[in-house]
């Protein structure tokens, strides 16, 4: 089973990469729906598509509004966005406002269950993160494999969400900021390079891919590897279109 990360920064795209997007073809899985969602049809190997949010904000929810290029370059007989009841409200009456975005898609919006059913004999649960406004993390198992998907948090050697993402497979976390800027991790509920590889060595995951890079910093390497690295040795950078095997 793979995962392609469609898109691997935060708040805004660049040259180099587009928001959060993280896509399992067989499985017609979705995480967030940044503006890479338009990518999607190339990779879809599913008559249905499930998006899992993580919040509301709109560098993760942007692509919803690109599901009509979505649909006719893959046929879709089903689309259902899950996410908290909260913020599937707040995304139809404002960014599907008649004076924003008049033709909304045909999806149906889903909150999120405790737990969820996946193709494959997989299922979903979540779990809250720390972040203005308030985010979640997926953990997706199937017999033999996991995966867990933790965004727009801050990372931290007692973060509560470590349990919930213990022996993944594969762990995809942001990490927005290097070690230097750990005062703008905090104020602004994002995380830097360190903290991100001590939960990945604390959890006892088996891979770190780190997303959700800051799209100011375009270079091969903007936070910092080496001390990830050293921490957690089997970490590396998320680029667009990097498929995953789990």
């Amino acid at each position: 089973m793979k995962v392609v990360l469609l898109g691997t920064t935060g708040y805004h795209p660049n040259d180099r990469r587009h928001t959060p997007c993280m896509l399992i073809p067989e499985c017609g899985v979705m995480l967030d729906a940044g503006t890479a969602m338009y990518r999607a049809g190339r990779f879809l190997q599913t008559s249905e598509l499930d998006i899992f949010l993580t919040h509301a904000h709109l560098d993760h929810v942007i692509g919803l509004t690109y599901l009509f290029s979505v649909m006719r370059a893959h046929s879709l007989q089903r689309i259902t966005v899950h996410g908290d009841a909260a913020k599937l409200a707040a995304i139809d009456r404002h960014m599907f406002a008649e004076e924003l975005f008049p033709k909304r898609p045909p999806y149906e919006s889903r909150p999120l269950a405790d737990e969820v059913s996946l193709p494959l004999h997989g299922r979903l649960t979540h779990f809250p993160l720390r972040h203005q406004g308030g985010s979640i993390g997926y953990r997706l198992d199937w017999p033999g494999r996991s995966m867990a998907y933790v965004t727009d948090t801050i990372a931290a050697d007692d973060a509560e969400y470590l349990e919930k993402i213990r022996d993944v497979d594969l762990l995809i976390h942001e990490c927005y900021f290097p070690d230097a800027s750990a005062d703008w991790a905090q104020t602004t509920g994002h995380s830097c390079t360190s903290p991100v590889a001590r939960v990945a060595r604390k959890a006892r995951v088996g891979r770190l891919v780190l997303v959700h890079l800051n799209p100011l910093s375009t270079e091969d390497d903007p936070i910092g590897l080496d001390a990830a690295r050293a921490i957690f040795p089997a970490t590396e950078l998320g680029d667009d279109l990097m498929e995953l095997e789990f």
